[in-house]
Order: structure tokens, then C-alpha cells, then sequence
């Protein structure tokens, strides 16, 4: 997994500044900036302010169970890499869980060869590529760009970095969050898994995702070069 900042608003924090503080008052917000008043309309809710920042983000090297996964979140754009116009070549994503059982992890290497010789053998038959892909399998790669508002980003954080959260998408959502917040400290502080900026999960006890092997949310969470998650991205060849 490879995750890239490709560009973002140019002074994000002066602009949410602004737009703050023009909601309130008649004087000139131009070169205005103040830490408080962002402080200030977070604590309060007041998020729309948020929304005139965003984030553009280069995704490479994931499963395509991951990105069916990102594209629920509604309030952001995404450019994904078609299949139907591109080779796909045998690369793929294999869960830690997996990788750890010999014998799960032959069978999925197997069923992982087979999808990809049946989608050549297809094509050297004279199937187009759009309709060869329906053999892959929602482990093979994809990359795509990104864009999220900051105040879509939060919430978008708030749930992906949870323990809770599938561990390829939560891989992907700390590293965008440690970026974020090298970018815009005071837009992104306190911003992370319920459990850690709350004390308290906002899963309660409706989630047991716990039983499939628990990364302690502070370790993943605080480390800016977070360890080793449960799951290994596999590039043959």
C-alpha cells in the first residue's frame, strides 16, 4: 500500500480562520488566522467551516474489498482504475490471517492462480477485458485518487481508524491521518478511534469484530509509522 498527499487547499487552517470568522463579524478577515477560533467552532460543532478544505490523495496497492469499502463514504470524489480499460496483472492483497496458515494460505494461492489463468485464457479467446475481469477476485489491486473535505475527513477518520475497522482500510485511513495532521495540526487535533479521543466506543458492545484478532487501537493510533497491521500485500512477480 502506497498512500500519497497529491495536493491540498493552500493554507487550510487560514481558510477555515476565515471562514469563522466571517460567519460572526464585520471586519476584514483578509490575512486572518487564529488557532482559538478553529479550537473554538470544532468544540462547539460548528463544521461546516470545515468544508471549504480539502485533501487529495494518490491510493496504490489495494484490494478492491478495500475500495468497495471507501466508496460508502458519500460526501467525497473518487478516480478509480477501470479494469475494463486496463491489464490487470497478478497483484493482489493476502490477509495477515491468511498468510499465517499454511494451509489457508495455500488454497488461497491456488484459487489466486486460477482466477488469473482462466482471466488470460479468456482473453487469449477472444473475450473483451470487461468481461474477462468478472473472474478476478476482490483481492486484485487497484489504485485510485481520493478527495475528501477536512470535515469529511473527520468523520472519515472517527470511523477507519477504529479498531473495529477492517484492518486494510484502517491501515490506509492512519496513514492519511498522519499526513493530515503534519499538514493541519489544529484541523486534525484530537481527531482518531472513539475510544482513544472520547474514552468511550461509539460501537458499544454491537460489534465482536474484536474476536478477529484486536490491534490495540493506542499503539496503531498514536505511532506515526504504525506497526505491523494484520495483513500483507503480496505483489508476485
Amino acid at each position: 500500500m502506497r498512500i500519497q498527499l497529491l495536493t491540498h487547499t493552500p493554507q487550510p487552517e487560514k481558510v477555515v480562520s476565515q471562514a469563522a470568522r466571517i460567519c460572526t463579524s464585520t471586519r476584514s478577515v483578509e490575512n486572518f488566522y487564529s488557532e482559538d477560533l478553529i479550537r473554538k467552532v470544532i468544540g462547539r460543532g460548528h463544521l461546516s467551516v470545515l468544508e471549504h478544505v480539502s485533501f487529495s490523495f494518490l491510493v496504490e496497492g489495494v484490494s478492491r474489498a478495500l475500495s468497495h469499502q471507501l466508496v460508502r463514504h458519500r460526501l467525497a470524489s473518487f478516480s478509480q482504475q477501470s479494469q475494463r480499460y486496463t491489464t490487470t496483472g497478478k497483484n493482489f492483497t493476502t490477509p495477515h490471517s491468511i498468510q499465517d496458515n499454511t494451509k489457508a494460505c495455500f488454497e488461497f494461492n491456488r484459487i489466486m492462480d486460477d482466477c488469473w489463468v482462466v482471466y488470460e485464457n479468456l482473453k487469449s479467446l477472444g473475450i473483451p477485458d470487461e468481461d474477462a475481469r468478472y473472474v478476478l477476485p476482490n483481492a486484485a489491486h487497484t489504485n485510485l485518487v481520493v478527495t475528501m473535505n477536512a470535515r469529511e475527513l473527520r468523520h472519515f477518520f472517527s470511523l477507519r481508524t477504529c479498531s473495529h475497522a477492517q484492518w486494510e482500510i484502517r491501515e490506509m485511513a492512519t496513514q492519511m491521518l498522519v499526513i493530515c495532521k503534519r499538514k493541519a495540526p489544529v484541523l486534525f487535533e484530537n481527531v482518531g478511534p472513539g475510544c482513544l479521543v472520547n474514552g468511550v466506543c461509539p460501537e458499544g458492545n454491537a460489534c465482536n469484530f474484536h474476536s478477529l484478532g484486536r490491534i490495540s487501537p493506542d499503539r496503531h493510533f498514536r505511532s506515526e509509522s504504525p506497526g505491523r497491521l494484520p495483513g500483507k500485500i503480496r505483489s508476485p512477480g
